[in-house]
């Protein structure tokens, strides 16, 4: 099946969204138990770590940890936004920088000043774009963010995008409250879905989506550790406690350039193969073996599939015995987490 379409539907009672590009599983995202990224708290702090300048907060959902902390004392109370989902039996990761995202427009408290996205190159749009948030924000000092997806955006629906993001950022800055509160929940799946894959799109609302567009059938693979890639090669990907193992392989493939294909072919799958994993932390590859003047075509393949990823993946470089190691957002459920 060619094209892409949004498959909106629940798994054993749990909110999940699927997308599907030329019949293949491009992007999944499902409900957990864990606060969700974009989450609000009034959250108190509790006790500093020291050596590692963080300090453990008191959250409605249990401890959380926040990094580069100066200034703050326990007892203190402060606004933090959860990040990532924490690995199981530690701190929620959070932020003091506050960012109210949709789909149109991110509203930043904490970096005044209007932007528009970089991807948006058209004068005449960006001028048009600039007009209405100047129209919007006029009585605000938030800063703005307009994302990609305003290019060519209705104007009513963009301006109305942005009041939405402002209200709920003045909404949560103004609340006064004394104690540890959840004042803004972090997105569903369903509005993350509509919000971040804004790419034309059927979009099938339907119950019975995924038994009907195969999604449950793309899951079930991605259950196993083996990813087919081109050319006949694969890559074993494994999560362990530490870190996520990525073995790539050759395959059938015997000739002088099969190490080299492999790898290349590792570097384009890797982005989606981690994504609806939904896998993050410290990646290491054990690649295929490779002519030395080749990593740098590996290293710009590599990173040009990354540039597209919605996760932020950090490329650190080669070790001493020729692995590749990357240090991704956790940004995502584990699928194994989720799904029995």
């Amino acid at each position: 099946m060619k094209g892409r379409t949004i498959i909106l539907d629940h798994i054993d009672g749990r909110e999940a969204a699927a997308l599907m590009v030329d019949g293949k599983l491009d992007d999944f995202l499902i409900d957990g138990d864990a606060p969700v990224p974009g989450t609000v708290y009034r959250a108190r702090a509790d006790r500093p770590v020291k050596g590692q300048g963080g300090m453990f907060l008191t959250t409605p959902d249990g401890p959380a940890f926040l990094r580069q902390v100066k200034g703050l004392a326990p007892g203190q109370q402060m606004l933090v936004q959860v990040t990532g989902y924490a690995e199981p039996g530690k701190a929620i990761p959070v932020t003091q920088k506050l960012l109210f995202k949709s789909r149109y427009a991110i509203v930043t408290p904490d970096a005044p000043g209007l932007n528009i996205s970089r991807s948006i190159r058209d004068e005449d749009e960006r001028d048009r774009l600039l007009e209405i948030a100047h129209e919007v924000m006029e009585a605000n000092d938030h800063g703005l963010i307009l994302r990609s997806a305003c290019d060519g955006a209705d104007p009513d629906e963009v301006a109305e995008d942005i009041a939405a993001m402002a209200t709920l950022a003045d909404q949560v800055l103004n609340d006064h409250g004394t104690e540890v509160e959840t004042l803004a929940e972090g997105d569903s799946p369903h509005i993350r879905a509509w919000r971040d894959w804004v790419e034309p799109a059927e979009v099938e609302r339907s119950p019975g989506g995924f038994e009907a567009h195969g999604v449950l059938d793309a899951l079930e693979e991605t259950r196993g550790i083996r990813e087919p890639l081109s050319g006949g090669a694969f890559l074993f990907i494994e999560p362990t406690r530490a870190l996520v193992a990525v073995d790539v392989n050759t395959g059938a493939d015997t000739s002088l350039a099969a190490g080299v294909k492999a790898n290349m072919a590792c570097a384009r799958a890797l982005p989606r193969t981690l994504r609806v994993r939904g896998l993050g932390g410290q990646i290491v590859l054990d690649l295929a073996p490779m002519p030395k003047k080749d990593r740098r075509a590996f290293e710009t393949t590599l990173r040009a599939a990354f540039r597209a990823d919605s996760e932020e993946t950090v490329l650190v470089g080669w070790t001493n015995l020729g692995h590749f190691e990357l240090q991704r957002k956790r940004g995502r459920i584990p699928l194994p987490e989720v799904l029995a």
